[in-house]
C-alpha cells in the first residue's frame, strides 16, 4: 500500500538525505552498511531495484504517483512517497530534478574482487579517476561494449554519487564493480589476467594489436584525468597500449579513450565468427 505524503515542511528531517546532507555524508566512510545513495528518474531507479538495492524513500512530482512512478511505487511496499510540485522540489533540492522523480536507496555491500572476476573475461580499471561525469560515463560504455567488470582504486569517485549514477543510465548496477586494494595490479595477475596500460610510450602497442585481443583475460587500465597512469602503474602491467590519431592530437578524456578501447578490446575481441555476440 503506498504511503504518500505531500510535503508541507521544508525542514523535516525525513527530507535531509535529498535537500540538506552531503554525497559524503551520505556515503557515510565510517559505517559502510549504513551508506545510502540517490537514484534519479525512472529507468535509474527501475535499474536499481532490479539489482537488488534496497529503496528507503522516493521524492517526486505529484503528478507521476498515478503515472510513470505508478509501477516503482508499487514494487516499493509502503515506503514514504513524499511528493510537492516541480517548483516546491526545485527549491527544496536546488536542482532541477530529472524527469521529476528521485529515490534513496541502501547502497548495497561491495563483492570482492575475486568474485566479480571469476567468470571474467574482460575488465576495467580505473586508477585515480576522480571525476564522477567521467565515471557514469565509462560505466556506460562499459555495459554497451563487452566489459564484465569495473574495479577502482580507493582515490577514484564512488560510483554511486548522483551525478555518476545519472550519467551512467544506471549501468553502475548493470555492470559489477568493487575497489581494488593497494596492490591491484597484483591482484589482477594473481586472477589470470594480463593488464594493458593506457599510456603514451615510445614502446606502446597500437590498441587494435592481435596479441591483445589473443588474451584470454585482459585488463584495460585507463589513469586519471590530465595526469594518466602512474609510473609505477605503468611499469608493473605487461603491455602498453596507444589509440593512434591524426591532426597531431595525443590524447582523449578518458570517458572517450575507455570507449574506444572497450569496443576494440572488449567488444570487437569477443567477436569470433558465432553470434556469441549480438550487435
Amino acid at each position: 500500500m503506498s504511503n504518500i505524503i505531500k510535503i508541507t515542511d521544508f525542514s523535516s528531517p525525513e527530507l535531509d538525505i535529498y535537500a540538506r546532507l552531503t554525497e559524503v555524508q551520505l556515503l557515510n566512510r565510517r559505517e559502510p552498511e549504513k551508506g545510502i545513495f540517490i537514484a534519479e528518474s525512472p529507468k535509474v531507479i527501475e535499474r536499481a531495484l532490479n539489482a537488488g538495492c534496497v529503496p528507503i524513500s522516493f521524492l517526486m512530482e505529484e503528478r507521476h504517483v498515478e503515472n510513470q512512478a505508478k509501477e516503482l511505487i508499487a514494487r516499493c511496499g509502503d515506503i514514504p512517497v513524499y511528493t510537492a510540485t516541480l517548483e516546491v522540489l526545485t527549491q527544496l533540492t536546488g536542482f532541477k530534478l530529472t524527469r521529476g522523480m528521485l529515490c534513496a536507496m541502501y547502497r548495497p555491500k561491495l563483492p570482492t574482487v575475486s568474485e566479480i572476476c571469476r567468470n571474467a573475461r574482460r575488465v576495467a580499471v580505473l586508477e585515480d579517476v576522480m571525476n564522477p561525469t567521467n565515471v557514469g560515463a565509462i560505466f556506460r560504455s562499459a555495459a554497451a561494449l563487452g566489459i564484465d567488470a569495473v574495479l577502482l582504486t580507493s582515490a577514484s569517485s564512488n560510483p554511486l554519487y548522483r551525478r555518476s549514477i545519472r550519467v551512467s543510465m544506471g549501468t553502475v548496477f548493470q555492470v559489477p564493480w568493487t575497489f581494488l586494494g593497494a596492490d591491484g595490479i597484483g591482484e589482477l595477475r594473481a586472477l589470470g589476467f594480463k593488464t594493458a596500460a593506457m599510456a603514451l610510450k615510445a614502446d606502446s602497442l597500437p590498441i587494435f594489436d592481435p596479441r591483445l585481443a589473443a588474451e584470454e583475460k585482459l585488463a584495460i587500465v585507463l589513469g586519471t584525468e590530465g595526469d594518466g597512469l602512474a609510473a609505477k602503474t605503468i611499469a608493473d602491467c605487461d603491455y602498453t597500449v596507444l589509440i593512434p590519431m591524426s591532426h597531431g592530437v595525443d590524447s582523449l578524456n578518458v570517458a572517450a579513450a575507455s570507449a574506444v578501447a572497450f569496443y576494440q578490446l572488449g567488444l570487437l575481441s569477443a567477436l569470433d565468427g558465432s553470434d556469441k555476440v549480438k550487435l
